[in-house]
């Protein structure tokens, strides 16, 4: 066949040559950027699928990097609480010097109070000067905004809460078994009628210790009430009058509290329904009178004694860790401490049945340590003010009021309750140093840890998706360079191929 118009031959030959070539700039591509994936027409599906992972990466290292940052907050954080610590410490050795009235002058005194007041002072100082890129970390400026405090609640704590944006969080308990105080009664008659020369001796015990204590005949009921008060703050046991005896009971609630009355000596007292009985289940005030033990007895000289009750309650439907009359929980997303009230007329703590205990509407400082930013990535923390007016409880006192003047300063104010406000203190900062540190070890370590094993495999699936496997390319670059030059050759061979046809004209 010999025709010249059309070079159907020519025509493979530079459609083959056109589609070698583009094979070899693919290759050249591929083999200077790195990526088998340039553009969508390499790999849609595969370009779709790296992109997504591009953007996880991203996400991933910015996690790491929050966390980083996060773990330099709570550095700053510790640094500040640390110095408070030691202050509270001082403050303790000073209360315990003063306290040494027979060995001090009054000039001495006020010289320790004027250290005192300086730490208060210094705290205060700390406490606003804590910060982070001007970020008050101390001042209660991460700390909870709570809101509708229920009055059957005596104190509570929010160390960590999970909020939505513009969320707010309902804190509702429910007492399923109410706190006890340890308690007893002593039936022994308006006044102790006791046989001739003898005295009535007693041992009263507690939690904190124990003392004996003896009565003469004669001796009236508010005379053992005094007789027991007087040595509460080293046994733990308090006493009042109650109809034609005592009640013994425990200062604090809960199954730590207990109350033992042991009978030394009984006097050879005399009377109708004398006795130790225990308390009413359900009447703390009221003795059962089938429980009696009279003060002659094997019984009584062996010693009688009672424990308290810890108070079982759920928070938010989860069944709390309880001690005394205070329930609290941990989980992920909420972190509380409530304390029930005692108190007459919103005694919660001896009361079954549900309690709308506070609404967190906001506050916390909020760490994002999670790729995805939703309610699950998010850590929460609650780092309360630590002031002297907000270090102690309401029910003890605030350990500003060891300052000059108020009731607790060390010159003539009550050195026994100045020290349990600075003792609390320091459980309420070392309790923040603690969450704080188990914070930093548990929850930011473990999350950079975590993270950066799956920043690594993330990487390592977009690489396996994207990424020129070199040894393929320069493979593929061989060939198309020889299929290039073998096509090129063909080319001008067909295009020479028309030259045949002329020898036909002569």
């Amino acid at each position: 066949m010999s025709r010249i118009n059309t070079n159907v031959q020519s025509l493979i030959a530079q459609r083959v040559l056109n589609q070698n070539t583009g094979g070899l700039n693919k290759s050249l591509e591929r083999l200077s950027t790195g990526l088998r994936i340039n553009r969508g027409a390499d790999d849609p599906a595969g370009l779709l699928a790296s992109e997504n992972l591009r953007g996880e990466k991203a996400a991933i290292s910015a996690a790491i990097g929050n966390a980083e940052r996060a773990d330099l907050v709570a550095n700053i954080a510790e640094g500040g609480l640390q110095e408070v610590s030691g202050l509270l410490t001082e403050m303790q050795g000073l209360i315990t010097a003063t306290a040494n009235n027979a060995g001090l002058s009054d000039a001495e005194k006020k010289a320790n109070q004027l250290q005192i007041d300086s730490i208060l002072q210094t705290i205060d100082r700390i406490a606003d000067a804590t910060n982070f890129q001007g970020s008050k970390l101390l001042n209660g400026n991460f700390d909870f905004t709570t809101t509708n405090v229920s009055a059957g609640i005596a104190d509570f704590r929010v160390n960590g809460a999970k909020l939505g944006f513009g969320d707010t969080l309902s804190v509702e308990a429910v007492v399923t078994t109410s706190a006890q105080q340890a308690g007893l009664y002593l039936s022994t008659g308006a006044t102790l009628n006791l046989g001739a020369g003898s005295s009535f001796t007693i041992e009263v015990g507690g939690s904190l210790g124990s003392r004996q204590l003896s009565f003469a005949s004669g001796s009236a009921i508010a005379d053992i009430v005094t007789a027991i008060n007087t040595f509460s703050d080293v046994t733990g046991v308090e006493a009042a009058t109650s109809g034609n005896g005592v009640v013994v009971k425990s200062s604090e609630f809960g199954e730590d509290e207990f109350v033992s009355v042991e009978v030394v000596a009984s006097g050879s007292i005399t009377g109708t329904g004398l006795g130790i009985f225990s308390l009413s289940a359900t009447d703390f005030n009221a003795a059962n009178a089938a429980s009696i033990v009279t003060f002659a007895s094997t019984e009584a000289k062996n010693g009688v004694r009672d424990a308290g009750q810890d108070i079982v309650a759920t928070i938010n439907g989860i069944q709390a860790t309880s001690s005394g009359r205070t329930a609290s929980i941990n989980t992920d997303f909420l972190n509380v401490e409530v304390t029930f009230s005692s108190a007459a007329g919103n005694n919660t703590a001896q009361t079954a049945g549900g309690v709308n205990a506070f609404t967190i509407s906001g506050g916390g400082a909020d760490f994002q340590l999670a790729g995805n930013v939703d309610i699950a990535g998010k850590v929460s923390l609650g780092i309360k003010d630590v002031s002297a007016r907000k270090l102690g409880m309401s029910t003890l006192g605030f350990l500003s009021d060891l300052s000059s003047g108020k009731a607790f300063n060390i010159v003539d104010g009550d050195l026994n309750k100045a020290q349990k406000v600075v003792s609390e203190a320091g459980r309420q900062i070392s309790s923040l140093r603690g969450r704080l540190g188990a914070f930093q070890k548990n929850t930011v370590g473990a999350t950079i840890r975590s993270l950066g094993v799956t920043f690594e495999n993330t990487a390592a699936a977009e690489s396996s998706i994207r990424d020129a496997d070199f040894a393929k390319q320069t493979a593929d670059l061989t060939r198309n360079q020889i299929l290039q030059s073998a096509a090129t050759n063909t080319l001008a061979l067909a295009n020479q191929s028309g030259q045949a046809a002329l020898s036909l004209l002569g």
